[in-house]
């Protein structure tokens, strides 16, 4: 393999530095693309071609489709939940339980349950936890922006915590993708698993929303409540939102077991989740149908609209997929390796790779974007250090954790916006309420990493 020394860091340096100035994650992964192949191809014609034919390899591999299916349609299992109305559903039963919400406490109990119990997507998480949650803590005195933190704070933590989701289709699939370039060695989903325990912030983020509700610690009210929340709901359907949700769990585990002959652990992830995600969609359908909940017209325009809503998030997945296979070509790993092992320590490897996808993510608000750019990065160090597969989890669970710092505290993230949005509060007393929080979780997490590498390395 020829060796293109400190070039071959340059695309994944160019799609950081883009993604930060842009907060364009698409571009910035392409553009980082097409000068990894103009670095091959010495700024030839022939960059484009390259490319293009980069593309179409990747597109030729089984995993690879069976990923991207997933995340698309994981957008439609969550279109036909709001249009058979399924979130109306939970609604309206959480809300008859009003005899349960007796104290200020409780009340904030509620919206942490929820993050706790709602992992299909970060965006969903937050708006259910608002919208069924702010009546109650409105009646007993919670300031608006504790609402907003107590939402924001279980969304995207939770999503990562349990990877039978969109976050986990592509988590698997990056860490696939690296196994396929030979940076990392394992089974994806043992990766994961492990990385998912080193998952500090997510942890931290959790136990401080716990530890405010707890100890009754009061946020400033920026947001002065002026009008009086509804007191009833759709009814909805509650079948809905749990159809789907349990045959997705059971489809992907089962999937899981059966691909991997008996043994869970060495399982496909990417056949696991795309059988669930189709059991999800079939039954769902005919639940639908059978309780005439809606049209088929309206059911396939559903299944349309929500498969295009997560079609960024799919050439996303692509976009890094390219971009780990380039690097593989340019031998950014060796180069990384020899550089590491001259001049890094393990036991540091983890926390410097959670701060930069910190500042990553919350520069960009985007965790996607961060896990799509960091992982190959942390993958291609921890193998350069030799730290083996305890060293890969924690420097992938670090970019996990950084990313999900920047979902969280970043007042450009979608989560952070709908938090503030569902709890009726203003953003940017969202974000002066909260930051002190997850730059605790973030300060603890970062400690973490510290003192578990060290650990490692000894």
């Amino acid at each position: 393999m020829q060796s293109y020394g400190v070039l071959s860091l340059l695309p994944p340096f160019l799609a950081i530095v883009l993604a930060i100035i842009t907060r364009n994650v698409h571009l910035s992964l392409l553009f980082g693309i097409i000068a990894g192949y103009g670095i091959i191809d010495g700024f030839s014609p022939a960059v484009l071609s390259d490319t293009l034919r980069a593309f179409a390899d990747l597109l030729q591999k089984g995993w690879v489709l069976k990923t991207l299916a997933f995340a698309v349609l994981v957008g439609s299992v969550i279109a036909l939940i709001r249009k058979g109305g399924g979130v109306d559903g939970f609604v309206s039963y959480i809300s008859r339980q009003n005899g349960l919400i007796t104290s200020r406490r409780r009340a904030e109990t509620l919206p942490f349950l929820i993050g706790l119990a709602i992992f299909i997507e970060s965006s969903i998480t937050s708006l259910i936890a608002g919208t069924v949650s702010r009546p109650l803590t409105d009646r007993f005195g919670t300031s608006r922006e504790k609402l907003a933190y107590i939402c924001d704070a279980t969304s995207a933590p939770v999503c990562t915590m349990i990877p039978f989701n969109a976050w986990g289709a592509l988590l698997l699939g990056l860490i696939a993708a690296q196994i396929e370039a030979g940076t990392l060695h394992g089974e994806p989903l043992k990766l994961l698993g492990g990385a998912l325990l080193f998952n500090f912030y997510a942890l931290f983020s959790i136990l401080l929303v716990l530890y405010t509700i707890v100890r009754d610690i009061p946020f400033k009210a920026y947001t002065p409540v002026t009008q009086t929340p509804p007191s009833h709901y759709p009814k909805g359907d509650l079948g809905a939102l749990l159809i789907p949700v349990m045959t997705m769990l059971l489809g992907t585990v089962a999937g899981l077991f059966i691909s991997g002959g008996g043994d869970f652990f060495k399982g496909s992830g990417s056949t696991a989740v795309f059988w669930g995600v189709l059991g999800a969609l079939g039954a769902q359908t005919l639940y639908l149908w059978a309780k005439k909940l809606t049209t088929p017209k309206n059911i396939w325009r559903a299944v349309v609209e929500g498969a295009r809503e997560m079609a960024p998030v799919a050439l996303i997945l692509l976009l890094a997929f390219a971009l780990g296979a380039l690097t593989q070509k340019l031998g950014t790993g060796a180069y990384l390796a020899r550089y590491a092992q001259a001049s890094l320590s393990p036991g540091f490897l983890p926390a410097g790779i959670f701060a930069l996808s910190a500042l990553t993510a919350f520069a960009t608000g985007t965790s996607w974007g961060t896990f799509s750019i960091m992982i190959p990065v942390a993958a291609a160090l921890s193998s350069a250090l030799g730290g083996g597969e305890t060293l890969a989890m924690l420097s992938i669970a670090a970019v996990i954790s950084g990313g999900v710092f920047g979902d969280h505290a970043s007042p450009i993230s979608d989560t952070t916006i709908i938090s503030a949005m569902a709890a009726g509060c203003d953003l940017i007393a969202h974000v002066r309420t909260q930051l002190p929080w997850a730059l605790l979780a973030a300060t603890l997490s970062f400690v973490s990493f510290v003192i578990a590498g060290i650990a490692l390395s000894r």
